[in-house]
Protein backbone atom coordinates (compact mmCIF):
# COMPACT_ATOMS: atom_id res chain seq x y z
CA UNK A 1 0.00 0.00 0.00
CA UNK A 2 1.10 3.37 -0.53
CA UNK A 3 0.14 6.66 1.63
CA UNK A 4 -0.23 10.04 0.32
CA UNK A 5 -0.16 13.44 2.03
CA UNK A 6 -3.26 14.65 3.11
CA UNK A 7 -2.63 17.36 5.93
CA UNK A 8 -0.18 18.85 8.22
CA UNK A 9 -1.44 19.37 11.85
CA UNK A 10 1.01 20.72 13.61
CA UNK A 11 4.70 22.60 12.55
CA UNK A 12 7.38 23.57 14.77
CA UNK A 13 5.53 26.73 16.38
CA UNK A 14 2.55 23.92 17.45
CA UNK A 15 5.22 21.23 18.81
CA UNK A 16 7.13 23.52 21.08
CA UNK A 17 3.98 25.63 22.38
CA UNK A 18 2.26 22.37 22.85
CA UNK A 19 5.40 20.46 24.67
CA UNK A 20 5.91 23.90 26.33
CA UNK A 21 2.39 23.43 27.91
CA UNK A 22 3.04 19.46 28.64
CA UNK A 23 5.81 20.60 30.89
CA UNK A 24 3.84 23.08 33.06
CA UNK A 25 1.12 20.46 32.85
CA UNK A 26 3.72 17.72 34.36
CA UNK A 27 5.06 20.12 37.18
CA UNK A 28 1.80 21.04 38.12
CA UNK A 29 0.17 17.62 38.48
CA UNK A 30 3.20 16.30 40.32
CA UNK A 31 3.22 19.54 42.63
CA UNK A 32 7.05 20.50 41.74
CA UNK A 33 9.66 17.69 40.24
CA UNK A 34 10.53 15.78 43.44
CA UNK A 35 10.96 12.20 42.58
CA UNK A 36 9.71 12.97 38.75
CA UNK A 37 11.59 10.93 35.97
CA UNK A 38 10.98 11.15 32.24
CA UNK A 39 11.46 8.22 30.36
CA UNK A 40 11.09 8.52 26.62
CA UNK A 41 10.08 5.60 24.27
CA UNK A 42 11.86 5.24 20.96
CA UNK A 43 12.55 6.40 18.94
CA UNK A 44 10.51 9.74 18.87
CA UNK A 45 9.76 9.50 22.69
CA UNK A 46 13.33 10.50 23.10
CA UNK A 47 13.63 13.84 21.74
CA UNK A 48 10.55 14.68 22.91
CA UNK A 49 11.19 13.89 26.72
CA UNK A 50 14.72 15.63 26.22
CA UNK A 51 12.75 18.91 25.37
CA UNK A 52 9.89 18.51 27.77
CA UNK A 53 13.51 18.35 30.53
CA UNK A 54 14.58 21.56 29.13
CA UNK A 55 11.46 23.16 29.36
CA UNK A 56 11.13 22.15 32.89
CA UNK A 57 14.90 23.26 33.05
CA UNK A 58 13.89 26.71 32.50
CA UNK A 59 10.37 27.21 34.35
CA UNK A 60 11.74 25.01 37.57
CA UNK A 61 15.35 25.03 37.14
CA UNK A 62 15.73 21.26 37.90
CA UNK A 63 17.20 18.94 35.55
CA UNK A 64 15.36 16.37 35.71
CA UNK A 65 16.61 12.79 35.00
CA UNK A 66 16.19 11.39 31.10
CA UNK A 67 16.18 7.69 30.45
CA UNK A 68 15.93 5.96 27.25
CA UNK A 69 13.06 3.19 26.95
CA UNK A 70 13.85 0.41 24.24
CA UNK A 71 10.44 -2.23 23.83
CA UNK A 72 11.50 -4.03 21.00
CA UNK A 73 11.24 -7.65 23.24
CA UNK A 74 7.89 -6.95 25.08
CA UNK A 75 6.18 -6.21 21.74
CA UNK A 76 3.05 -8.31 20.88
CA UNK A 77 3.49 -8.08 17.57
CA UNK A 78 7.14 -8.75 17.63
CA UNK A 79 6.78 -11.72 15.50
CA UNK A 80 5.04 -9.59 12.77
CA UNK A 81 7.67 -6.92 12.24
CA UNK A 82 10.96 -9.30 11.48
CA UNK A 83 12.23 -12.41 12.01
CA UNK A 84 15.37 -10.54 13.24
CA UNK A 85 14.03 -7.03 15.17
CA UNK A 86 16.78 -4.79 15.71
CA UNK A 87 17.05 -3.80 19.24
CA UNK A 88 18.51 -0.69 20.65
CA UNK A 89 19.61 -0.48 24.30
CA UNK A 90 17.98 0.87 26.90
CA UNK A 91 19.48 3.25 28.95
CA UNK A 92 17.67 4.15 32.24
CA UNK A 93 20.88 5.57 34.70
CA UNK A 94 18.54 6.26 37.24
CA UNK A 95 16.39 3.86 39.84
CA UNK A 96 12.59 4.01 38.90
CA UNK A 97 11.17 2.30 42.23
CA UNK A 98 9.53 5.00 44.02
CA UNK A 99 9.33 7.59 41.15
CA UNK A 100 6.88 9.40 39.68
CA UNK A 101 7.44 8.26 35.88
CA UNK A 102 6.69 10.00 32.89
CA UNK A 103 6.39 7.85 29.98
CA UNK A 104 6.82 10.17 26.66
CA UNK A 105 6.02 9.32 23.29
CA UNK A 106 4.83 11.10 20.18
CA UNK A 107 1.83 9.36 18.99
CA UNK A 108 -1.01 7.23 21.20
CA UNK A 109 -3.34 4.77 19.01
CA UNK A 110 -4.25 1.24 19.85
CA UNK A 111 -2.02 1.61 23.37
CA UNK A 112 -0.20 -1.31 22.71
CA UNK A 113 3.72 0.55 22.42
CA UNK A 114 2.55 1.90 26.03
CA UNK A 115 1.81 -1.31 27.22
CA UNK A 116 4.93 -2.96 26.02
CA UNK A 117 6.80 0.19 27.69
CA UNK A 118 5.09 -0.54 30.86
CA UNK A 119 5.39 -4.15 31.15
CA UNK A 120 9.42 -3.48 30.59
CA UNK A 121 9.15 -0.74 33.15
CA UNK A 122 8.19 -3.27 35.11
CA UNK A 123 10.99 -5.51 34.91
CA UNK A 124 13.13 -2.70 35.96
CA UNK A 125 11.70 -1.56 38.94
CA UNK A 126 8.35 -0.22 40.87
CA UNK A 127 7.24 2.57 39.86
CA UNK A 128 5.02 4.62 42.48
CA UNK A 129 3.09 5.78 39.58
CA UNK A 130 3.59 5.41 35.52
CA UNK A 131 1.89 8.59 33.74
CA UNK A 132 1.97 9.18 30.45
CA UNK A 133 2.83 12.52 27.73
CA UNK A 134 2.34 12.23 24.05
CA UNK A 135 2.44 15.07 21.57
CA UNK A 136 -0.61 13.08 19.37
CA UNK A 137 -3.50 11.38 20.67
CA UNK A 138 -4.87 10.01 17.24
CA UNK A 139 -7.59 7.77 18.89
CA UNK A 140 -8.38 3.81 18.23
CA UNK A 141 -7.20 2.66 21.57
CA UNK A 142 -7.04 -1.22 21.47
CA UNK A 143 -6.56 -1.30 25.20
CA UNK A 144 -7.82 0.45 28.13
CA UNK A 145 -5.12 3.31 28.15
CA UNK A 146 -5.12 7.29 28.04
CA UNK A 147 -2.43 10.03 28.57
CA UNK A 148 -2.02 11.75 31.35
CA UNK A 149 -1.02 14.87 28.99
CA UNK A 150 -1.77 14.98 25.35
CA UNK A 151 -0.07 17.81 23.16
CA UNK A 152 -2.81 17.52 20.72
CA UNK A 153 -5.95 15.40 20.18
CA UNK A 154 -6.11 14.37 16.10
CA UNK A 155 -9.09 12.34 15.05
CA UNK A 156 -8.53 10.09 12.67
CA UNK A 157 -9.69 7.23 10.20
CA UNK A 158 -8.24 3.90 10.40
CA UNK A 159 -6.71 4.39 6.59
CA UNK A 160 -4.85 7.51 7.88
CA UNK A 161 -1.14 7.27 9.37
CA UNK A 162 0.11 10.16 11.41
CA UNK A 163 4.02 11.01 10.88
CA UNK A 164 6.20 12.91 13.69
CA UNK A 165 8.88 14.51 12.32
CA UNK A 166 11.36 15.74 15.12
CA UNK A 167 14.96 17.39 13.88
CA UNK A 168 16.65 15.42 16.42
CA UNK A 169 15.86 12.36 14.03
CA UNK A 170 14.02 13.57 10.56
CA UNK A 171 15.46 17.39 10.25
CA UNK A 172 12.29 18.97 10.78
CA UNK A 173 9.67 19.46 12.87
CA UNK A 174 6.00 18.94 11.97
CA UNK A 175 3.27 16.45 12.34
CA UNK A 176 1.17 15.11 9.31
CA UNK A 177 -1.36 12.91 8.23
CA UNK A 178 -1.08 10.48 4.90
CA UNK A 179 -3.39 8.24 3.78
CA UNK A 180 -3.39 4.88 2.76
CA UNK A 181 -4.23 4.14 -0.97
CA UNK A 182 -5.61 1.18 -2.19
CA UNK A 183 -3.44 0.80 -5.37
Amino acid sequence: MVSQFKAQVMDEDNIRRALYRLSHEITEHNKGTADVVLIGIRTRGVPLANRLAEFIKQHEGVDLPVGILDITFYRDDLSLISAHPVVHKTEIPFKISDKKVVLVDDVLFTGRTVRAAMDALMDLGRPKVIQLAVLIDRGHRELPIRADYVGKNVPTSQREIVHVKLKEIDGEDRVIIEELDEG
